[in-house]
C-alpha cells in the first residue's frame, strides 16, 4: 500500500533531523585541541587531540614515576578545556598539588570514588554523555574493546574529551598491549631534567621532562618526543636545546 502524503512528509522530516545530528556530532568530532607545540601538533593526525574522542595513556614502565608522568599528562591535556574536570578513580593516590602544578587546580575537578574498574567505565560513560563537561578521565587496570567503543561513541555524543589512565596491573601485562578503539594510545617515561634556572620552580632543580611516546594514532604514525612537564597552565614545552638545533637537511629540528 503506498504510503499517505501525511506520512512520506513525516518521513522526510526525520531524515533531515537525522542528517543534521549527524551533521552536528561530525563537526564537533573534528575540533581539535592543539597542544601548542608545533613539533607534537605536526604529528598528530587533526593537529591536536580530537575534542570527542577517547584517548588513552600509561607509564612505560610500572612503578609510581612513569605512572605520575602519565597523570600529570592526561591532568595537563584536561585542564586546557575550560570548564569542569571529572576523574573517576579507585585509588586515593592523587596528589591536589601535582595536578595543580599541571593546571588542574581543585576547584576545577569533581571525584567519583569506585570499587571496581567496570564502575570507572560506568561513571565515564555517564558524563560523557551528560556533555556539560570539560573533561572526563578514568582511571583503570583493564577495559576491554566493546567497553572503549561505548566511550569513544558516548564521547562523540557528548561532544567531551575523554582521558583514560591505563594502570600497571600485578601481573606485569602491558596496559596498552589490549586492543581499544581510543583515537591516541601514549606512553610516558621520566627522563634527565632540564638544567637548573632561576626560572625553576625549585632552586637548583630544572623543569621535569618526560619521554613522549605516541603508541597509536587513528589515521596517522607513532612517535616519540622528549618533552618538559607542563606549567601551571597545562602547556607543555620542547627542552630549549632541542627546539633549534639544525637537523641534517638543514632546517631546525622540532623534535627530539
Amino acid at each position: 500500500m503506498p504510503s499517505s502524503p501525511a506520512r512520506a512528509e513525516r518521513l522526510a522530516a526525520l531524515r533531515a533531523e537525522v542528517r543534521a545530528l549527524e551533521s552536528a556530532g561530525a563537526g564537533e568530532a573534528r575540533l581539535c585541541l592543539p597542544f601548542g607545540v608545533e613539533s607534537l601538533d605536526s604529528r598528530l593526525a587533526g593537529g591536536g587531540l580530537p575534542v570527542a574522542s577517547l584517548n588513552e595513556a600509561a607509564g612505560t614502565r610500572p612503578g609510581p614515576a612513569d605512572e605520575a608522568a602519565a597523570i600529570l599528562f592526561l591532568a595537563s591535556v584536561a585542564a586546557r578545556r575550560p570548564g569542569i574536570v571529572l576523574w573517576a578513580l579507585r585509588r586515593r593516590d592523587l596528589f591536589a598539588p601535582g595536578l595543580a602544578g599541571a593546571g588542574l587546580p581543585p576547584d576545577r575537578l569533581l571525584y567519583a570514588e569506585c570499587d571496581r574498574d567496570e564502575d570507572v567505565l560506568a561513571v565515564m560513560e555517564e558524563g560523557l554523555r551528560h556533555g556539560g563537561l570539560a573533561a572526563v578521565v578514568g582511571e583503570v587496570g583493564r577495559a576491554a574493546m566493546p567497553a572503549t567503543r561505548r566511550l569513544q561513541l558516548a564521547a562523540e555524543e557528548g561532544g567531551t574529551l575523554a582521558l583514560m589512565l591505563r594502570r600497571w596491573r600485578g601481573n606485569g601485562e602491558d596496559p596498552l598491549g589490549p586492543p581499544s578503539a581510543a583515537v591516541t594510545r601514549w606512553r610516558l617515561a621520566c627522563a634527565p631534567s632540564s638544567p637548573p634556572s632561576l626560572s625553576a620552580p625549585v632552586p637548583g632543580i630544572g623543569r621535569p621532562r618526560w619521554r613522549l611516546s605516541l603508541a597509536r594514532q587513528r589515521g596517522g604514525a607513532p612517535f616519540d618526543l622528549i618533552m618538559e612537564s607542563p606549567d601551571a597552565e597545562g602547556r607543555l614545552a620542547l627542552p630549549s636545546e632541542l627546539e633549534h638545533r639544525p637537523g641534517e637537511d638543514g632546517r631546525e629540528r622540532r623534535a627530539a
